[in-house]
């Protein structure tokens, strides 16, 4: 098995709370694989550990036989890594492509002072990320929107404005945090497509979602949390079968479908 990110014995703790408990996994390099549970089960807490954005208390995390755990947030994006986010994060002054350009920026190395003096190889650099912001705009079906302000379009297209952020910096492993929060059955349907599009470049997905007809239907591999600790992981069809998970989040009901 071809593996692009590995955890191996991960703990988390905030005072007394261990979030994320001796936790080990592997993510096969081109699946998507999703992470499942109740609320408090550790989930944003792995995405923040993966991300950089907090550290492991012990443990260790592998990208690409590269340790991860011990780097900067701002270092993991230029190693391959993007994220969206349970929240949505976006530029609400900037337009469409103005965003969808920032996804770009880890990709460039103009440096402070080359930019500040506008210099003829920043210029062509910025027309270059344009160029490839557009190219990723009408990859997600979305460059008709360039124009507009980000806060003048739906919720739905502002979420796939995020994804093609992320999808712009051309990574290998995207982490999605809840994509499909506060999103319709038509606008889940939508973002589906979106994330079956992404795959189809090859790029490794990472997903937490608690809608569970959508993570049944486009995952290969399914790792399922309780307070911290794994309590299963496998296909979807064993998944939804399993005894622990059932009782702990899907119930009865969902495991006889």
């Amino acid at each position: 098995m071809d593996t692009i990110l590995r955890a191996d014995r991960l703990t988390k703790r905030f005072g007394g709370l261990v979030a994320v408990s001796d936790l080990c996994f592997d993510v096969r390099r081109g699946s998507i694989t999703a992470i499942i549970g109740p609320n408090g089960a550790g989930k944003t807490t792995l995405f923040n550990l993966i991300s950089g954005l907090i550290h492991p208390d012990s443990g260790s995390i592998g990208f690409k036989e590269e340790r991860i755990d011990t780097k900067k947030s701002w270092e993991i994006p230029y190693l391959g890594i993007a994220r969206t986010f349970q929240n949505l994060r976006v530029f609400s002054n900037m337009t469409i492509l103005e965003n969808v350009m920032m996804g770009r920026y880890t990709r460039s190395s103009g440096g402070i002072i080359p930019c500040a003096m506008n210099i003829r190889t920043v210029r062509k650099q910025e027309r270059r990320i344009r160029e490839r912001a557009l190219h990723w705009m009408h990859f997600m079906d979305i460059d008709s929107l360039q124009d507009r302000q980000i806060k003048e379009v739906p919720f739905e297209k502002q979420r796939l404005v995020e994804i093609t952020r992320a999808v712009a910096s051309e990574p290998d492993l995207i982490l999605l945090d809840e994509p499909a929060a506060g999103l319709n059955i038509t606008e889940s349907k939508a973002l589906t497509e979106a994330i079956y599009r992404v795959r189809e470049l090859g790029t490794t997905i990472l997903i937490v979602e608690h809608d569970i007809d959508l993570i049944m239907e486009i995952s290969d591999h399914i790792l399922v949390l309780d307070f911290g600790k794994k309590i299963a992981e496998g296909m979807p069809k064993e998944v939804r079968k399993d005894q622990k998970v059932i009782a702990v989040y899907l119930g009865e009901e969902f495991g006889k479908q």
